[in-house]
This record gives C-alpha cells, structure tokens and sequence, in this order.
C-alpha cells in the first residue's frame, strides 16, 4: 500500500504502516491542565459520534469497550494493584484486550524495554460475562 508523502518518518512506536489500523477516534484534550465539565461533555459527544466502538456493533449488546478516560486514576490504581507505583504523574497506564490463554506479558515487556520503558506491572480486569451480547462470547 502507498502511504501519503506527508507521514512522519518511521520512529519509536510510530510505525506509518499502521495508519489503517483504527476505524475511528477521537481525542479531547485542554492545553492549561484545567479540569472542565465541558471537555467531559466533548469526549462524551465524540464517543456518541462513534457509535460502533463506544456503544455496539452490528449487534446492539455488543460494543468494543470503548470510553473515555478522564485522567490517569491513580488512587484506584493504588488501591486495586500490588505492585509499586511510582508519583501521581509520573507513569502510564495502557489497557489491552487479550485473548484467554494468551501469554504475551514478556513480548510485551520486551517491546517497551527497546523503548526505553518499563513494565510496572499486570492486573488482570474482573469480568461480568452476564452482561455481554451474543457476538461478544
């Protein structure tokens, strides 16, 4: 596949390839830190936007888990993992949907090594499978 000449060049994480992957996004962001109601509001009209990824497919108990994350909730984080964490403001977090079985921490762990990162820890999310639509099983 031809890429547009405008992509950045290849680097770190960014991979041009890649710019297929996602079928839709949206980011909301404030450049002064303040926390507002309105940017809440603007994230949440963005995932209605979306519909597909953030309410469900093709089948209407079924999304993709898709939402919307405020901040970094780092007293939650505190409170639900048993590993340490560095200061408020001074990590990441990531979310990965697995499949069951799937063993790909240390593959992981290692891609954020090449990049001059470290894996804090794991937590493995607690699952409500009751709720889930047919296709999603």
């Amino acid at each position: 596949m031809a890429l547009p000449s405008n992509y950045p060049e290849q680097q770190g994480l960014y991979d041009p390839a890649n710019e297929h992957d996602a079928c839709g996004v949206a980011m909301v962001a404030t450049l002064n830190k303040v926390a507002t109601h309105e940017i809440v509001e603007k994230a949440l009209t963005a995932l209605r936007n979306l519909e597909h990824r953030g309410a469900s497919g093709a089948e209407p108990d079924s999304g993709d888990g898709a939402g919307i994350l405020i901040r970094v909730p780092d007293a939650f984080y505190r409170a639900v993992t048993d590993f340490k964490l560095p200061a408020e403001g001074h990590y990441a977090t990531g979310i990965a949907f697995v499949a069951q079985g799937a063993e790909v921490r240390s593959e992981i762990a290692k891609i954020a090594a090449e990049e001059g990162l470290a894996v804090l820890g794991w937590r493995d999310l607690p699952i409500n499978a009751k709720s889930l639509g047919k296709t999603a099983v």
